[in-house]
């Protein structure tokens, strides 16, 4: 491929993107029409439809059914229901699991009177609907644009999960809509809505570690099997009531293969990017926060060693892996396997500050007990992000994590993954026009083509 007529059929598809249009009908996705931002009446429910129903839908799905501002009135999954989903493989998972959830929930609730949810294979039979107000993007990685972009077209709100994208050009494609169709968007990094990140984040803001003089991030590595499926990674028929092509959707064809399928797919760079994209959306979201860097991000990127399995592996993303991520104030980042999980932050003499899910620590001890005075910085506060969301919807407000912010967020870790994949030990990134630093190898990998008829 013609790298630089790639790049201007990029740019192109961008701006029809934003400006609303839809591509011909030969390459494009199927849209359902395009209609004004939603705005639902004072006092009405807002309609939820929920895309995806796997691992991730079973977490945050109970969020939105005791919100009682939410009515979901609707579920979309290409599969229609099969065991061995999640982090425990006994997980159940497809569009008839979320609708037995939902209605169980609603029946409970109105004692009987609720009139059920409604079922689709295809989310944009789901998106005609006239009632539907907002979505909830639950699927893999790689249908996280095309879905968010018809759903923007729509004028539908979306929380979309993490990692945001598959590539850096489909996050900025996906900003650019969200902005110019005026929707309410809420990624879902959900640490920004948890009480320790945020305590953290003020207390670097204000300054309690001194100037930040380093910063060690501690993301999981290997292949963690989520699935009992793992052993068959041979090409299969898929199961009754799977349509693989649709789940498929704007990546490259290819078989079904048990082992891929279901939440192991996470493994292979055609899906997603590995752990540093999986968890470095969540980690150097929080980095990113901390240091007011929410509109922009790094400027070079380096990395120290990897350990990375063939191209051709059926998970192919990296195993091993530590990188140091280099913002223009000099503050240098090192993310690596190696360290506990969470965000080590280091300042003068001696000072730091470790965050975690579950905890803060600090060094010295007592730099804990701090409080946030009168006159400080405070950090937008949120105790429920799926709340945040519809409080965006109702209250026209921007949410705790908005489409830039999670654009931005994301860049870093896909920036890492494209030196590791081009072999490289560092690229130098200009975050202000987000394209590389005199490296047209690298920005090529700044966006991959959708499938046809999939391709918005």
């Amino acid at each position: 491929m013609n790298r630089s007529l790639a790049r201007r059929d990029f740019i192109k598809t961008s701006a029809l993107a934003a400006a609303g249009l839809v591509l011909p009908a030969l390459t494009a996705c199927r849209s359902p029409g395009s209609r004004p931002a939603r705005r639902p009446a004072p006092g009405s429910r807002v309609n939820v439809g929920l895309v995806g129903y796997g691992t991730i839908a079973h977490s945050t799905t109970p969020n939105f059914l005791s919100d009682p501002r939410v009515q979901i009135v609707a579920v979309a999954d290409p599969v229609n229901e099969l065991p061995n989903y999640g982090y425990r493989g006994e997980l159940q998972g497809g569009r008839q699991v979320g609708k037995r959830a939902v209605d169980a929930h609603y029946a409970e609730q109105t004692k009987g009177a609720n009139a059920g949810c409604k079922v689709y294979e295809d989310f944009r039979d789901m998106f005609a609907r006239e009632d539907l107000d907002a979505v909830v993007v639950s699927t893999p990685d790689h249908w996280h644009c095309a879905v968010a972009l018809l759903a923007a077209q729509r004028g539908l709100h979306v929380y979309g999960q993490k990692p945001l994208t598959l590539t850096v050009g489909e996050g900025r494609r996906m900003a650019d809509a969200v902005k110019a169709h005026g929707i309410v968007w809420q990624t879902g990094s959900q640490q920004r809505s948890s009480v320790y990140f945020r305590t953290a984040c003020e207390f670097i803001r204000n300054g309690r570690i001194g100037r930040v003089t380093g910063i060690k991030v501690g993301l999981p590595g290997g292949h963690t099997n989520w699935s009992k499926l793992a052993d068959r990674t041979q090409p299969e028929t898929p199961p009754a009531g799977v349509n693989f092509d649709l789940w498929l959707g704007p990546a490259p064809e290819r078989p079904y293969v048990p082992a891929l399928f279901q939440l192991n797919w996470r493994h292979n760079y055609a899906f997603s990017g590995g752990m540093i994209t999986d968890w470095g959306a969540h980690h150097l979201d929080i980095v990113q926060w901390a240091l007011g860097m929410d509109g922009s991000g790094p400027s070079r990127i380096e990395i120290r060693s990897v350990t990375q399995p063939e191209a051709t592996a059926l998970y192919n993303t990296s195993t091993a892996f530590d990188f140091d991520v280099i913002y223009g104030s000099g503050v240098r980042v090192n993310v690596s396997n190696a360290h506990p999980n969470g965000i080590l932050f280091e300042g003068e003499d001696g000072r730091s500050l470790f965050v975690s899910r579950d905890t803060i620590t600090t060094t010295p001890a007592e730099l804990r007990r701090e409080r946030i005075k009168d006159g400080e910085i405070r950090l937008p506060e949120s105790k429920v992000h799926e709340h945040n969301f519809i409080d965006g919807i109702l209250n026209r407000t921007e949410t705790i994590t908005p489409i830039e912010t999670g654009h931005r967020s994301i860049t870093i870790p896909h920036l890492a993954n494209i030196a590791i994949r081009l072999g490289r030990s560092a690229l130098d990134w200009d975050p202000a026009v987000e394209r590389f630093v005199n490296d047209p190898a690298a920005d090529a990998m700044l966006q991959r083509p959708m499938r046809r008829g999939y391709a918005v």
